[in-house]
């Protein structure tokens, strides 16, 4: 069974940093595209950043510059470097493959940035 943790987020004031992780169990991870999605309160979840199992990596136009991921195939773990957070990045924050064939869906973890 596919089972996916994630944790890191919190409550930051605009300008801070966060790094999110997500652990992956029950899959070979280290074949896995993996990708940061993040949902707003009344908005669609959306892709935020993806990393390939050889580490190329894509990002949402308004995250370039500010976040970045990455994984560590030894731990099963993607994470994402958030910095020079905006309160438009508040949102709940998941991890998961690309695409109409996703694994279930970790409890996410919330961001708020915020003064």
């Amino acid at each position: 069974q596919v089972q996916l943790v994630e944790s890191g987020g919190g409550l930051v004031q605009p300008g801070g940093s966060l790094r999110l992780s997500c652990v992956a169990s029950g899959i070979s991870f280290n074949i896995y595209t993996m990708t940061w999605y993040r949902q707003a309160p009344g908005k669609q979840r959306e892709p935020v950043a993806t990393i390939t199992s050889g580490g190329y990596t894509i990002y949402l136009d308004s995250v370039k510059g500010r976040f970045t991921i990455s994984r560590d195939n030894a731990k099963n773990t993607v994470y994402l470097q958030m910095n020079s957070l905006k309160p438009e990045d508040t949102a709940v924050y998941y991890c998961n493959r690309p695409g109409s064939d996703p694994f279930d869906w970790g409890q996410g973890t919330p961001v708020t940035v915020s003064t």
